[in-house]
Protein backbone atom coordinates (compact mmCIF):
# COMPACT_ATOMS: atom_id res chain seq x y z
CA UNK A 1 0.00 0.00 0.00
CA UNK A 2 1.36 3.38 -1.07
CA UNK A 3 0.83 6.49 1.04
CA UNK A 4 -0.01 9.59 -1.00
CA UNK A 5 0.45 12.99 0.50
CA UNK A 6 -2.72 15.11 0.33
CA UNK A 7 -2.33 18.68 -1.00
CA UNK A 8 -5.41 20.79 -0.20
CA UNK A 9 -4.41 23.46 -2.74
CA UNK A 10 -3.98 21.15 -5.76
CA UNK A 11 -7.60 21.55 -6.86
CA UNK A 12 -7.51 25.32 -6.28
CA UNK A 13 -4.50 25.71 -8.58
CA UNK A 14 -6.26 23.66 -11.25
CA UNK A 15 -9.37 25.84 -10.99
CA UNK A 16 -7.28 28.98 -11.26
CA UNK A 17 -5.57 27.69 -14.39
CA UNK A 18 -8.95 26.94 -16.00
CA UNK A 19 -10.26 30.45 -15.21
CA UNK A 20 -7.07 32.04 -16.58
CA UNK A 21 -7.44 30.00 -19.78
CA UNK A 22 -11.05 31.15 -20.22
CA UNK A 23 -10.11 34.79 -19.68
CA UNK A 24 -7.32 34.51 -22.26
CA UNK A 25 -9.74 33.02 -24.80
CA UNK A 26 -12.25 35.82 -24.19
CA UNK A 27 -9.60 38.54 -24.55
CA UNK A 28 -8.21 37.20 -27.85
CA UNK A 29 -11.12 38.70 -29.77
CA UNK A 30 -10.48 42.22 -28.45
CA UNK A 31 -8.14 44.77 -29.93
CA UNK A 32 -4.75 45.25 -28.31
CA UNK A 33 -5.72 48.85 -27.47
CA UNK A 34 -8.68 47.72 -25.37
CA UNK A 35 -6.51 45.63 -23.07
CA UNK A 36 -4.12 48.54 -22.54
CA UNK A 37 -6.71 51.30 -22.09
CA UNK A 38 -7.46 52.81 -18.73
CA UNK A 39 -10.37 54.43 -16.94
CA UNK A 40 -9.47 57.57 -14.99
CA UNK A 41 -10.69 57.80 -11.42
CA UNK A 42 -13.32 60.46 -10.75
CA UNK A 43 -14.59 62.29 -7.65
CA UNK A 44 -18.05 63.87 -7.85
CA UNK A 45 -19.43 66.23 -5.24
CA UNK A 46 -21.90 69.07 -5.06
CA UNK A 47 -22.74 72.10 -2.98
CA UNK A 48 -25.65 74.52 -3.09
CA UNK A 49 -24.46 76.29 -6.26
CA UNK A 50 -22.71 73.67 -8.40
CA UNK A 51 -21.78 70.06 -9.15
CA UNK A 52 -18.04 69.34 -9.46
CA UNK A 53 -16.26 66.42 -11.16
CA UNK A 54 -12.54 65.83 -10.75
CA UNK A 55 -10.91 63.30 -13.09
CA UNK A 56 -7.36 62.04 -12.62
CA UNK A 57 -5.74 62.14 -16.04
CA UNK A 58 -1.99 62.54 -15.45
CA UNK A 59 0.14 62.39 -18.56
CA UNK A 60 -2.78 63.29 -20.83
CA UNK A 61 -2.12 66.37 -22.92
CA UNK A 62 -4.81 69.04 -22.70
CA UNK A 63 -5.34 68.93 -26.48
CA UNK A 64 -6.09 65.18 -26.26
CA UNK A 65 -9.17 65.78 -24.07
CA UNK A 66 -12.66 66.12 -25.52
CA UNK A 67 -15.49 67.28 -23.22
CA UNK A 68 -19.09 67.45 -24.45
CA UNK A 69 -22.58 67.92 -23.02
CA UNK A 70 -25.49 66.51 -25.00
CA UNK A 71 -29.01 65.65 -23.78
CA UNK A 72 -28.09 65.82 -20.09
CA UNK A 73 -25.08 63.53 -20.68
CA UNK A 74 -21.55 64.76 -19.98
CA UNK A 75 -18.87 62.82 -21.87
CA UNK A 76 -15.13 63.03 -21.38
CA UNK A 77 -12.86 61.36 -23.94
CA UNK A 78 -9.12 61.37 -24.05
CA UNK A 79 -5.96 59.50 -24.83
CA UNK A 80 -2.68 58.97 -23.03
CA UNK A 81 -0.04 58.18 -25.62
CA UNK A 82 2.99 55.98 -25.08
CA UNK A 83 6.14 58.03 -25.64
CA UNK A 84 7.89 56.93 -28.85
CA UNK A 85 11.42 57.69 -27.63
CA UNK A 86 10.90 55.52 -24.56
CA UNK A 87 9.99 52.44 -26.66
CA UNK A 88 13.66 51.88 -27.41
CA UNK A 89 14.52 51.51 -23.75
CA UNK A 90 14.79 48.07 -22.22
CA UNK A 91 11.84 48.18 -19.87
CA UNK A 92 11.71 45.80 -16.95
CA UNK A 93 8.09 46.58 -16.18
CA UNK A 94 5.32 48.80 -17.58
CA UNK A 95 2.49 49.30 -15.11
CA UNK A 96 1.07 52.63 -16.25
CA UNK A 97 -1.90 52.34 -18.61
CA UNK A 98 -1.92 53.93 -22.04
CA UNK A 99 -4.53 54.31 -24.71
CA UNK A 100 -7.88 56.01 -25.03
CA UNK A 101 -10.60 56.37 -22.43
CA UNK A 102 -14.25 57.37 -22.36
CA UNK A 103 -16.40 58.37 -19.38
CA UNK A 104 -20.09 59.35 -19.52
CA UNK A 105 -22.15 60.89 -16.72
CA UNK A 106 -25.89 61.54 -16.64
CA UNK A 107 -26.51 65.03 -15.33
CA UNK A 108 -29.39 65.88 -12.99
CA UNK A 109 -32.09 68.22 -14.27
CA UNK A 110 -30.98 70.83 -11.72
CA UNK A 111 -27.73 71.49 -13.64
CA UNK A 112 -27.48 74.30 -16.20
CA UNK A 113 -25.79 72.53 -19.13
CA UNK A 114 -24.92 75.86 -20.77
CA UNK A 115 -22.55 76.90 -17.97
CA UNK A 116 -19.86 74.21 -17.76
CA UNK A 117 -16.34 75.27 -16.85
CA UNK A 118 -13.28 73.05 -17.34
CA UNK A 119 -9.84 73.54 -15.74
CA UNK A 120 -6.82 71.29 -16.14
CA UNK A 121 -4.03 71.52 -13.58
CA UNK A 122 -1.36 69.04 -12.44
CA UNK A 123 -3.03 66.07 -14.12
CA UNK A 124 -6.48 66.76 -12.66
CA UNK A 125 -9.37 67.78 -14.91
CA UNK A 126 -11.91 69.78 -12.90
CA UNK A 127 -15.39 70.29 -14.37
CA UNK A 128 -17.77 72.69 -12.64
CA UNK A 129 -21.44 72.60 -13.59
CA UNK A 130 -23.53 75.44 -12.18
CA UNK A 131 -27.00 74.62 -10.92
CA UNK A 132 -30.03 76.39 -12.38
CA UNK A 133 -31.17 79.42 -10.37
CA UNK A 134 -34.46 77.73 -9.42
CA UNK A 135 -32.51 74.75 -8.03
CA UNK A 136 -30.28 76.88 -5.82
CA UNK A 137 -31.40 77.47 -2.25
CA UNK A 138 -32.81 80.87 -1.45
CA UNK A 139 -33.66 82.53 1.80
CA UNK A 140 -37.27 83.52 2.37
CA UNK A 141 -37.86 86.75 4.26
CA UNK A 142 -40.46 86.61 7.01
CA UNK A 143 -42.96 89.47 6.98
CA UNK A 144 -43.78 90.83 10.43
CA UNK A 145 -46.82 92.93 9.43
CA UNK A 146 -49.26 91.24 11.84
CA UNK A 147 -47.44 92.36 14.99
CA UNK A 148 -48.89 95.30 16.95
CA UNK A 149 -46.53 97.96 18.11
CA UNK A 150 -46.69 98.52 21.85
CA UNK A 151 -46.16 101.99 23.30
CA UNK A 152 -44.08 102.35 26.45
CA UNK A 153 -46.17 101.75 29.57
CA UNK A 154 -49.09 100.19 27.65
CA UNK A 155 -50.46 96.91 29.01
CA UNK A 156 -50.28 93.95 26.62
CA UNK A 157 -53.01 91.34 26.75
CA UNK A 158 -51.78 87.80 26.27
CA UNK A 159 -54.12 85.38 24.52
CA UNK A 160 -55.44 82.72 26.83
CA UNK A 161 -54.54 79.18 25.89
CA UNK A 162 -57.12 76.47 26.40
CA UNK A 163 -56.28 74.38 29.45
CA UNK A 164 -53.33 76.52 30.51
CA UNK A 165 -53.47 78.13 34.02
Amino acid sequence: MTITRWDPFRSAVGSQNRVNFLLRVLNEGQKADAAASFVPAVDIYEDAQKVVLKLEVPGVDEKNLDIRVENRTLTVKGERKFEAEEKEQNFHRIERRYGSFFRAFTLPTTVDTDSVQANYNAGVLKLELTKKPEAQPRQIKINADSEKKVEAGEKVEEPELAGAR
